[in-house]
């Protein structure tokens, strides 16, 4: 906790955003950062809330310690709370940007909705330890002699890879791309986190003996079977890739694309990279002068309205299957757990024209190339309401409504029959492993991440990686003191 009276004395508070029509002119984060003096009132607004959901299953996937270090930051304790923060979470600064915090969602102030600004002190406490030289490499003082690879260079695999490294296993992490950070770094878009976070912690796992190998198709440009042949024991830390099938009729019209190759051909062009990728996109996808409709109401979605209207989109129209929800969740009913309300993200924010409750029925075209998107309105049961039909003009059509999985190439292909893969009722399909031991069907092989649970947030991936990487020490060595 904080100071004892000090959510009743300090309104809640979090950092304000550049003008919307001042940051759609570059990608850059756009989020204003409070001064030191204005995050430790905010961490002295946490309560002496006797169960501090916030921090419990229904809160927070790592178990982040949130009272502590609100506490320790209150008394201006940056080293020690940053201390506190890492020995439940490894990258504090990609959650305290990128994360929905459901913490604030469990907190009990939330009740009367003023959360304690969680997400804003997290992030502060990883930004300044940085400053102030707290954030190190770590290197493990004795070696064990074991061997472990990584697939996989995203939030879990890089978790995972730390926490083995630290138990003094010789790690080495193969990644698909030509620099590490998975989805994260090639999925999420700069405006939300810049890249240069994910190099600096690079950086540090290299100097904690973390070996990395950059353009290695695990299952294509090298077997599995030779992977666990040279190494104790493998992590399969994969993302989930393949895009959910929308089975909406003209989606092999020019200008409809998956929203992945989009947000992925955008990331590598801020990054000075190779948007040549056949693995992404044939052709460059820019949005310039065009009209955008992206078909999903998620966070992958949003992101496509972001990066539109930075490109220069004249207009932006998202359609949303479901029910536009209230603005005003009934806490009594869903505290502490995520509630369904009425939510606009800063992408969304920057202009775009939100349809709820309409189904896409059909991309329309002329001579081969998108010209619009016929639509109706649904009801609840989401069948079409006759009579509402009508077509929104598009230049360029995203299909933004999840993942079913991972790659069916690569790792998949190449384990074809050994691999237990679990298929469920929505036909998501993801390698079978339990979250006790982490273990796949295939000898040496462990699995943690996305291609286990499916998609999913960030700070899950960074739970599955260290716990994964215990149950691997754990295998490996009879015993372990890396925490779950």
């Amino acid at each position: 906790m904080g100071k004892v009276t000090g959510f009743m004395e300090i309104d809640r508070q979090v950092g304000k955003y550049q003008p919307a029509s001042d940051r759609i002119r570059h990608f850059r984060e756009f989020t204003i950062p409070m001064s030191d003096a204005e995050v430790t009132k905010q961490a002295a607004r946490c309560m002496d809330c006797g169960i501090p959901y916030c921090h419990g299953p229904t809160g927070c996937p790592v178990h982040n310690q949130i009272p502590d270090w609100n506490d320790l930051v209150y008394n201006n304790k940056w080293e020690e709370a940053i201390r506190n923060l890492h020995s439940t979470n490894n990258f504090p600064e990609f959650t305290g940007r990128v994360c929905p915090a459901p913490c604030e969602e469990a907190c009990t102030l939330n009740l009367e909705d003023a959360p304690v600004a969680i997400k804003t002190v997290e992030q502060a406490i990883a930004d300044k330890a940085y400053e102030l030289g707290y954030i190190v490499p770590q290197p493990a003082t004795v070696k064990s002699g074991r061997r472990v690879a990584v697939i996989g260079s995203g939030p879990a695999g890089m978790a995972a890879a730390q926490q083995l490294a630290r138990a003094g296993h010789e790690v080495h992490v193969y990644e698909r791309e030509s620099k590490a950070g998975g989805l994260l770094r090639y999925g999420i878009p700069d405006f939300k986190m810049e890249k240069n976070f994910i190099d600096r912690r690079v950086e540090q796992l290299t100097g904690e003996g973390v070996t990395f190998h950059y353009g290695v198709n695990i299952g294509v440009d090298k077997k599995v079977e030779e992977l666990t042949e040279e190494h104790d024991a493998v992590v399969y830390c994969g993302g989930s890739e393949t895009p959910r099938p929308a089975g909406i009729p003209g989606a092999d019209l020019h200008g409809v694309y998956d929203a992945m190759p989009y947000l992925v051909q955008q990331n590598r062009r801020i990054g000075r990279e190779n948007i040549d990728s056949v693995a992404w996109a044939a052709e460059p996808i820019l949005a310039g002068g065009k009209h955008i409709v992206v078909v999903g109401g998620g966070d992958t979605a949003s992101d496509c309205v972001g990066t539109a209207f930075r490109q220069g989109a004249v207009k932006v129209t998202q359609l949303d299957i479901r029910p536009q929800p209230p603005e005003k969740e009934d806490k009594l009913a869903v505290w502490p757990f995520w509630a369904t309300k009425m939510r606009t993200s800063s992408s969304q924010a920057e202009g775009a024209i939100r349809e709820f409750q309409v189904a896409t029925l059909e991309f329309i075209g002329e001579d081969g190339q998108l010209t619009g998107v016929r639509c109706c309105e649904v009801d609840e049961r989401r069948k079409p309401i006759a009579g509402t039909e009508f077509i929104i003009k598009a230049d360029l059509a995203f299909i933004a409504i999840g993942f079913s999985g991972p790659m069916t190439t690569g790792v998949l292909a190449d384990l074809e029959g050994k691999l237990d893969i679990n298929v469920d009722r929505r036909g998501s399909s993801n390698v079978v492993a339990n979250d006790i031991d982490y273990k796949t069907s295939v000898d040496k092989l462990w699995t943690a991440g996305d291609v286990r649970r499916g998609q999913s947030l960030v700070v899950w991936a960074i739970r599955e990686g260290r716990q994964a990487a215990r149950a691997i020490d754990e295998a490996l060595m009879g015993s372990t003191v890396l925490p779950r």
